[in-house]
């Protein structure tokens, strides 16, 4: 498994983000049962990074917190039994591992939301890790019955986790 993380902003999380993010995203995979080593980019950036990306890419004129590019598709979200067969192109030639996409967090909203919401920076980092890795596996909140789908595994993870919300 590689969890490639990269920090395009001098903004500091003032904690160990690195580990927050591994452990979420490993956490994660085995959640959702994945059976393959696999790789995923997460890139740290401020709000004027991620505005100019997601205005690049999805036409939205402003900053988000966390944008999925995920690399895999899935007919069911979390279903991983096509892949070896349909999309080869899905795994590093070098290293076999599925390559499940990127992610990219603003460290500004990280803090904005850790304060608007009351709980710490960790919790929030940690939720945004949580969101995004559950999009890269096909998760998507779009319809009302997918959104309480999504929203509840990330509810159950953050918790199973140790991530809870009065957390400070």
């Amino acid at each position: 498994m590689n969890i490639f993380i990269e920090k395009e902003t001098e903004d500091t999380l003032e904690l160990d983000y690195e580990s927050v993010i591994q452990e979420v995203v490993t956490f994660v995979a085995d959640y959702e049962k994945c059976p393959y080593e696999f790789e995923v980019n997460v890139t740290l950036t401020d709000n004027e990074g991620i505005h100019t990306i997601n205005k690049e890419y999805r036409q939205i004129d402003r900053p988000t917190d966390v944008l999925s590019f995920p690399l895999v598709e899935y007919s069911t979200p979390g279903d991983f039994s096509h892949l070896e067969e349909d999309t080869i192109e899905c795994f590093n030639l070098d290293t076999g591992e599925l390559m499940l996409g990127d992610i990219i967090i603003s460290v500004d909203k990280v803090k904005e939301q850790a304060k608007e919401y009351g709980h710490s920076i960790r919790r929030e980092l940690a939720f945004l890790v949580v969101h995004s890795m559950l999009h890269l596996f096909g998760y998507d909140h779009i319809e009302e019955e997918e959104r309480i789908i999504m929203e509840g595994k990330q509810r159950t993870i953050l918790e199973l986790a140790g991530y809870k919300r009065e957390e400070e």
